[in-house]
């Protein structure tokens, strides 16, 4: 069969169609074949003949700012240069870093609900200033200028959308290039005056250039907010979505990791992930040539049924549970450690929060696959939902606290 990515009924449930898609297929309107199964997108994750084979975006003048930020940045290399840049990164990122922010994550969050009242937005008053407040935390963004974050990197993230159009990719060059100058003139003042931050760090690192600092520290920057924020959104609203896996949860806290890692599986924040074939290389009974795309669809993969028993239901204790969620092979997420603080620490505060927890309307949906997101998720605290519109026609929605 042939996906259409931007059909809105597929976007809002991908996962029948998902279910539908062999091992390996070619799409003809991506021009790239799709691993659909845990085994195949596993193996084009780790086999070392297909990369991240970063072609500069033409025409090469209009896409400078976006292209500057890839091809400077790990996850669009591989080795030897991929070996550098992580090493560099991991070296500084490793520092402790992660671990001094746990306290203050579970802090955060508690203290974000508790002005949220009875009934908020998930997003707008939790998943976004908590994912904002930690990646500035890691990176040592100053606290006047946290408000840019999030419209930069929403910004520049759609531009890995299958389908865009002229204002999307303006908006996002605009941001990569705010974003890199803000980055460059921090870099600046740390290097004359360090603190205990990642990009003091950074700074310090002589094999770094100032234009592999700037990609690396925005690569940490989007992945580690934008992420966070869609799969603790995501997370949530399955979880609410089955009342016995919360009242499990709510039973037995010792499952917290596990259903932090339940949310990334069910439904994850990304859902393709791509490679290029540097040499012709073999995935089942299909041949790749040298130059071949392949998209690994993680989505698709999470929900294999060879893997995972009754794989379209959220089960807060499911274990094992090997999800590609945060990728595999050479490029896994460099922040999952991080990740996994902030979705623990988001669930165990929301549990505290109240003791009843519901969708106070349906959730509105971001109109894209490739990042899986929503844009509202209201939420109660009251045993009876005050509103119950859905909100994409413009209804009444319910009231919460922006």
């Amino acid at each position: 069969m042939e996906i259409d990515f931007s059909d809105p009924e597929f976007i809002r449930d991908p996962y029948p169609a998902l279910r539908q898609l062999p091992a390996l297929s070619w799409h003809e309107g991506t021009g790239r074949w799709l691993a659909a199964r845990h085994a195949t997108a596993d193996a084009v994750l780790r086999d070392r003949k297909l990369g991240r084979l970063w072609r500069d975006r033409e025409p090469a003048d209009v896409y400078e700012p976006f292209n500057l930020l890839h091809r400077n940045q790990m996850m669009e290399n591989e080795p030897p240069v991929h070996t550098r840049l992580r090493s560099l990164v991991a070296s500084a990122f490793g520092r402790g870093h992660v671990a001094r922010l746990r306290p203050a994550v579970a802090t955060t969050a508690a203290e974000l609900l508790n002005a949220a009242g009875d009934e908020f937005d998930l997003l707008a008053d939790v998943a976004e200033p908590l994912a904002v407040t930690v990646i500035a935390e890691l990176l040592g963004v100053p606290e006047a200028d946290r408000h840019r974050l999030r419209p930069w990197s929403a910004a520049i993230v759609r531009m890995y959308e299958v389908e865009r159009n002229p204002e999307v990719e303006s908006a996002a060059l605009t941001a990569c290039q705010e974003f890199a100058d803000y980055l460059r003139r921090l870099a600046a003042k740390r290097e004359t005056a360090p603190h205990d931050d990642l990009i003091s760090h950074l700074v310090a690192v002589p094999d770094l250039t100032g234009d592999e600092l700037v990609a690396s520290a925005i690569l940490l920057l989007n992945a580690g907010h934008e992420a966070s924020v869609n799969a603790f959104g995501g997370g949530v609203v399955a979880l609410l979505r089955h009342p016995d896996q919360l009242a499990r949860l709510r039973a037995d806290r010792t499952l917290l990791p596990a259903a932090a890692e339940e949310m990334i599986r069910y439904d994850p924040p990304l859902h393709m992930f791509i490679r290029t074939a540097a040499a012709e290389v073999r995935l089942g009974d299909v041949t790749i040539p040298a130059g071949g795309e392949v998209a690994a669809l993680l989505g698709a993969a999470n929900r294999d049924p060879a893997v995972f028993a009754d794989p379209d239901r959220f089960d807060a204790g499911r274990t094992p549970n090997p999800h590609l969620g945060f990728g595999a092979g050479l490029h896994f997420c460099l922040g999952a450690p991080l990740a996994r603080i902030e979705l623990q620490a988001g669930l165990s505060a929301l549990l505290d929060h109240a003791p009843e927890l519901a969708l106070a309307a349906e959730p509105i949906q971001r109109p894209t696959f490739v990042l899986r997101a929503y844009t509202a998720v209201p939420i109660t605290t009251r045993s009876t939902p005050t509103a119950r519109s859905s909100g994409p026609d413009g209804r009444e929605q319910p009231r919460h606290r922006r």
